[in-house]
C-alpha cells in the first residue's frame, strides 16, 4: 500500500509509531479502526529504531521489521508504512519525527496516535507540549491503563477495540514453538518462519 496523495484539500493522517517487533493484530486492528472512525484520511505506521523509554529486543533488523509491517498492511487502503524515523538522528524522538513529516508533506496535517499506557507517560516524552500544540494526540484505551478526564482540547479519546496482546508475548510464544498464525496479520507468521526469527 502506498501513501495516498492529496491534490485539493489538506489531508489528515494519524501517526502510530512503534518498534513493531513483530507487528501483530492488536496493532493493525487499532490502526484500521482509528483510520476509519476518527475522521482521518489514513493512518501511517511509523517504524521506530528503538524506544528510549523501553528495553529494546535486538533479535531482528530494521529491514525485517519493516518488511513485516509492509506485509501486514498490504491489502489495506486505510493504512500505510513510513520508515522516515529510521533515517533521523538518534535517540529517536516523536516530536522530531512529526516535524520531519510535516516538512516532507506540507499538504498534510498529522496527529499522533498513542495508547493510554503511553499517555500516562506522555509528560516524560521529549517536547510533549510541542506535540500537543502543533499536532494533537489521539488516545486509544489499553487494558489496565484507564484514561483520566482530559484537561486539554488538543487530545481526544477514541474508543478503539483493544486486544490484550504484546510483541513480547508473540516473541516468547514463537520461541516456545507455538502457532502464532492467528495472532499476526496474514503473511507475517509465514515470513517469521521462513526467516527463522525469534527462535534464538
Amino acid at each position: 500500500m502506498t501513501i495516498k496523495s492529496c491534490q485539493k484539500k489538506r489531508r489528515i493522517v494519524g501517526i502510530m509509531g512503534g518498534s513493531f517487533n513483530p507487528v501483530h493484530i492488536g496493532h493493525t486492528i487499532v490502526a484500521s479502526y482509528i483510520a476509519q472512525w476518527a475522521d482521518l484520511d489514513q493512518v501511517w505506521l511509523s517504524l521506530s529504531p528503538a524506544n528510549p523509554l523501553k528495553e529494546h529486543d535486538n533479535s531482528t533488523t530494521d529491514s525485517q521489521r519493516l518488511k513485516m509491517l509492509k506485509i501486514a498492511i498490504a491489502d489495506s487502503p486505510n493504512l500505510a508504512v513510513t520508515d522516515i524515523e529510521l533515517t533521523l538522528p538518534r535517540p529517536s524522538y516523536t516530536a522530531r519525527l512529526l516535524d520531519e513529516l510535516s516538512s516532507r508533506y506540507p499538504d498534510t496535517d498529522f496527529k499522533l496516535i498513542i495508547g493510554s499506557d503511553n499517555w500516562q507517560l506522555f509528560d516524560k516524552w521529549h517536547d510533549p507540549g510541542h506535540i500537543l500544540k502543533r499536532y494533537g494526540v489521539i488516545i486509544y484505551p489499553r487494558p489496565g491503563y484507564p484514561i483520566a478526564p482530559l484537561n486539554t482540547h488538543e487530545a481526544t479519546i477514541v474508543d478503539a477495540p483493544g486486544i490484550d496482546l504484546s510483541s513480547t508475548f508473540i516473541r516468547q510464544s514463537i520461541k516456545e514453538g507455538r502457532d502464532m498464525n492467528y495472532f499476526l496479520p496474514a503473511g507475517v507468521f509465514k515470513y517469521i518462519k521462513d526467516n527463522n526469527l525469534y527462535h534464538g
